[in-house]
């Protein structure tokens, strides 16, 4: 059974950065898309980066919600099982609990990681 674990959030002042980890088990990375999303109180988590699948012939694809982009990059190491995310220019509104699945979101969700930016 596929496990994912996030780390790397915390406590950041606006315009701070947060580099986010997602661990994973398996193969995965060639197998499904993979994405961030962001889950804040009352309203479903929503996908703010994604990237595509190892296909071995194409490089990876990124994709990002407006609200981010130019802000955030998606990354991965195979090498490592790992997944990034890296969060520049941080603004409240960035304010939530991330967590890493497939794109659509077909794995068991992991615990998440809180990111908090201070005005």
């Amino acid at each position: 059974q596929v496990q994912l674990v996030e780390s790397g959030g915390g406590l950041v002042q606006a315009g701070g950065s947060l580099r986010l980890s997602c661990a994973a088990s398996g193969e995965i990375f060639r197998i499904y898309n993979m994405a961030w999303y962001r889950q804040v109180p009352g309203k479903e988590r929503s996908s703010v980066a994604s990237i595509t699948r190892d296909s071995g012939t194409h490089a990876n694809l990124a994709n990002y919600a407006d609200s981010v982009r130019g802000r955030f990059t998606i990354s991965k190491d195979n090498a490592k099982s790992t997944m990034y995310l890296q969060m520049n220019n941080l603004e409240p509104e960035d304010t939530g609990v991330y967590y890493c699945n497939s794109r659509p979101p077909l794995l068991n969700w992991g615990q998440g990681t809180q990111v908090t930016v201070s005005s």
